[in-house]
């Protein structure tokens, strides 16, 4: 299968290349052999020659593609895999190590960072610009810290948008769909989109443009019924429906914390509370509403100011550690750039305001603490069951057992529910509520000078020598909240966390431009930290004029984001503390893991099913060798060093584009989370009895550094052919592979990367008149997933997409009918997250103007 699937990519090809030389003519369509990219090098440089592995898609791509916007298709790219925690948040991710929250992924605009600045990651295309405003994208696979320096360690996308002095006009466009066709317990939703674009250059000088796009729908649900813990009570023969500690992936409330082992008909019965599915502590409906103004002027040539100011306002589900609702969610940004023919400077500001939003988990567990506390919930059921215990099997007894606890436990949809579940949402303390309030400020300044295009131009020339120098600063600004986040040094002040760096790169053409070297050294200092250096040496040679072969090595640093590095919340009894010594001081070294405590608690607990209750001292005793030690420390930079090699050239009188690449990396000090408790007593003698009763502990859940090392390698092929009269046939293959690992603790983030990942393609813009139409077909291999929620398999992926466009003649309408996923198959993207299953729309999109 996997073979007859290389063989299928290689056939065709990638959505990276070249535009068209003529727009007007499909007969005479080739690629061009100077399309440029900007990403790579952060100057302009041939697509062809690019010093690392680059994709570019541009709008005529997006308008070809079978996904309802440029951002889904991006999916279609090679080495691009896409996450899909909600049908309005959508992850990118490249070579491996993904997650819900891919801060090892940078996303820009232009150039700015569109990030949320607690998070450290950007939620989806939330602030991102519209399919109307798009010009195209270019995505870097690969680490791209050399030069950006923003914890882009495992690669980078820049939105480009169109600028309204070359696109002007009116463009509305309206989509609507629907999904949920044959949805497990939810009827066909439909799904509403309108964008709107305004652009107006007044003269040479002056120009403005408007963006806005409202989005409403029903979101795909997350009801994954599988237990996390099947064999948790094996040892008592309570398996399957019968297990009292029934937690399932896509439920809430009824976590290892909201658990306890109990002594039941003379043996150790791990008990949970009831807890709540998904769908009953959410509102699927989401509401996303964004925007943008940005005003240009141009005082002379080569030069130009402009200012944007950007917004979002969102309502939908999105995915960390934990699944939360956004509600009243609000991003802003408000940027200044300052372009001349060799610099640019920029500097912006990005605020955050998380509204009303809360947590799924911490909402469901204390819904039923609201109605009653753990500790008489537990109480009132060990008694019910003390008086059931003869009337039927174990199992029954504790189905009556919960049933006599859960009395008066409010019912999903009741009033007293509803009424709850608002009071929770601003209740601002995971342990009695839910809510997330966080106020936050990213600000950021940034410039780059072209050293030989500002003073030694005639020396370039001579030399083939250019130098590019650049410089950022960026901090972050908390209000602290008391839940999320607390100044550790003054509860006056706002908390701060800053970085500044800058790169020099060097690069020379010799051999009368065959071969082009590289060099590029970037230093960072962030707070906390010592000065951080990250090489860049790259090398392109060119074969022929339409053929270049590469290779580059690199290294990168990511620097904890906020949330890593100064978290502070109480949720469910368990303290998540960030890893700075300043948050941690004291947890690290007076801790025990938690896995061994779970180890040693079901030691104990099966001895005691198997030998009696008589037997509990000697039990405790003989295993508290199981007890570990917290041997984690204080956070450090995450590193990685890749080495890549890769090929780019056109063939077959240039209609044939081929792009090859592989690499290999060495990750280490993955940033990971470790849960780790703190006896109540130092007294030796009581450590076994304490470390088996969890409310006699601190529970904490501290951010520090896997002490593994891995080394994962992949490779990739793209290929895409034109036809002569406009037919076009594009697909790729990726292979990503987990080489070893070192020292292995398991605490490093999941590979969470399918081995295989195959993406075809077929379009036409004209194929029958004004008729064009597309189809495609993406693949991705089983992979395994590992998260803090929950770890598994999750299965493969046979998704085909389609779409056919019509455009009028004189009206300047086109219509897209479109679907994704058409045969309807749901699946999972990953493991926590919604099942997607088809997505049907229709979008018309009318201009006026050029």
């Amino acid at each position: 299968m996997k073979f007859s699937l290389l063989l299928l990519g290689l056939g065709v090809v990638n959505v990276v290349v070249a535009q068209t030389t003529d727009t007007t003519s499909l007969s005479n369509r080739v690629f061009k052999l100077d399309e440029v990219v900007v990403s790579a090098s952060r100057v302009q440089e041939s697509v062809l020659r690019s010093p690392v592995s680059i994709e570019k898609a541009t709008a005529q791509e997006f308008r070809r593609s079978a996904q309802p916007s440029f951002f889904d298709a991006l999916e279609n790219s090679k080495g691009v895999h896409m996450i899909v925690p909600s049908l309005g948040f959508k992850v990118l991710n490249a070579r491996g190590f993904a997650n819900t929250t891919n801060v090892r992924f940078a996303q820009l605009i232009d150039g700015i960072d569109n990030q949320s600045p607690h998070i450290g990651a950007p939620v989806g295309n939330a602030l991102g610009p519209s399919d109307l405003d798009i010009l195209s994208v270019e995505v870097i696979p690969g680490t791209a810290s050399a030069l950006y320096g923003m914890n882009a360690i495992n690669g980078l996308a820049n939105f480009q948008t169109k600028s309204p002095f070359d696109y002007q006009g009116l463009q509305l466009q309206q989509k609507l769909g629907v999904n949920h066709i044959k949805s497990e317990g939810v009827s066909p939703q439909l799904f509403n989109e309108t964008s709107i674009r305004f652009a107006k250059a007044w003269n040479e000088r002056w120009a403005m443009k408007v963006n806005t796009t409202f989005t409403k729908g029903y979101d795909w649900q997350a009801n994954d019924k599988t237990d996390i813990s099947p064999n948790i009570n094996a040892s008592a023969g309570l398996l399957g429906n019968d297990n009292p500690a029934y937690d399932p992936v896509s439920g809430y409330g009824n976590e290892s914390s909201n658990r306890r082992t109990l002594t039941l008909a003379g043996r150790s019965i791990v008990v949970a509370r009831t807890g709540y599915r998904e769908a009953d502590v959410v509102d699927y409906h989401f509401q996303n509403l964004k925007g943008d103004a940005s005003l240009y002027f141009r005082p002379r040539k080569g030069l130009e100011i402009n200012y944007t100011y950007r917004w979002a306002y969102l309502n939908n589900v999105y995915q960390r550690s934990n699944r939360f609702q956004l509600a009243n969610y609000l991003l802003q940004q408000q940027a200044f750039q300052l372009k001349g023919r060799a610099f640019q400077v920029r500097a912006y500001v990005t605020s955050e305001n998380t509204g009303k939003s809360y947590n799924l988990r911490s909402m469901a567990e204390n819904i039923d603490r609201s109605f009653k506390s753990d500790n008489q919930w537990f109480t009132d059921f060990q008694s019910r069951f003390l008086e059931v215990q003869n009337q039927g099997t174990l199992a029954d007894a504790l189905r009556q057992a919960r049933t006599y606890a859960d009395a008066g436990r409010p019912q999903p949809q009741s009033d007293v529910f509803q009424q709850t579940l608002a009071r929770l949402q601003d209740i601002n303390n995971w342990d009695v509520g839910a809510a997330l309030r966080v106020k936050a400020n990213l600000y950021h300044a940034e410039g780059q000078w072209s050293l030989t295009d500002q003073w030694l131009t005639d020396w370039r020339k001579k030399t083939g020598m250019e130098v590019l120098a650049g410089f950022d600063h960026r901090t972050y600004s908390i209000v602290p909240d008391g839940n999320y986040f607390i100044n550790p040094v003054s509860d006056s002040k706002n908390l701060t966390y800053g970085k500044t760096g800058g790169f020099l790169q060097v690069t020379q053409e010799l051999f009368r431009e065959k071969l082009k070297l590289g060099a590029t050294l970037r230093a960072d200092k962030a707070d906390y930290f010592d000065l951080k250096l990250n090489p860049r040496f790259t090398t392109v040679y060119s074969l022929t004029e339409s053929q270049h072969v590469r290779a580059s090595y690199q290294s990168g640093y990511r620097f904890p984001s906020i949330f890593e590095g100064f978290s502070n919340i109480n949720s469910g009894g368990v303290k998540r503390v960030g890893g700075l010594p300043v948050m941690s001081q004291g947890i690290f070294e007076n801790s025990y893991i938690r896995t061994s405590i779970d180890a040693f608690q079901a030691a104990v607990t099966a001895g005691v099913n198997k030998l009696g209750t008589s037997k509990r001292d000697s039990l405790i005793k003989s295993n508290l060798g199981l007890l570990q030690k917290n041997s984690y420390t204080y956070l450090r930079p995450e590193f990685i060093q890749s080495f890549e090699i890769g090929y780019k050239g056109l063939w077959l009188r240039r209609r044939l584009f081929v792009d090859v690449d592989f690499y290999y990396n060495r990750y280490r000090d993955f940033m990971a989370q470790v849960e780790a408790n703190i006896p109540n007593s130092t007294r030796a003698d009581s450590l076994g009895y304490i470390m088996l009763d969890r409310t006699k502990q601190q529970r904490y859940r501290l951010w520090t550094n896997s002490k593994t090392i891995v080394r994962n390698f992949g490779t990739s092929v793209g290929l895409r052919y034109r036809t002569g009269n406009g037919l076009v046939m594009a697909g790729n293959v990726s292979f990503a592979q987990l080489d070893r690992k070192e020292a292995n603790d398991g605490l490093e983030d999941g590979f969470n990367t399918p081995k295989w990942m195959t993406n075809v393609s077929i379009s036409h813009d004209r194929l029958f008149k004004r008729w064009g139409a597309g189809l495609s077909y993406r693949y991705q291999s089983r992979f395994y997933y590992q998260s803090f929620l929950v770890n598994g398999d999750v299965p493969a992926i046979h998704v085909f997409d389609g779409q056919l466009t019509y455009a009028f003649a004189n009206q300047k309408i086109d219509v897209k009918l479109g679907g994704t996923n058409l045969f309807n198959r749901y699946y999972y993207s990953i493991l926590g997250g919604p099942q997607v299953g088809g997505f049907y729309y229709l979008a018309f999109t009318f201009g006026i103007g050029r």
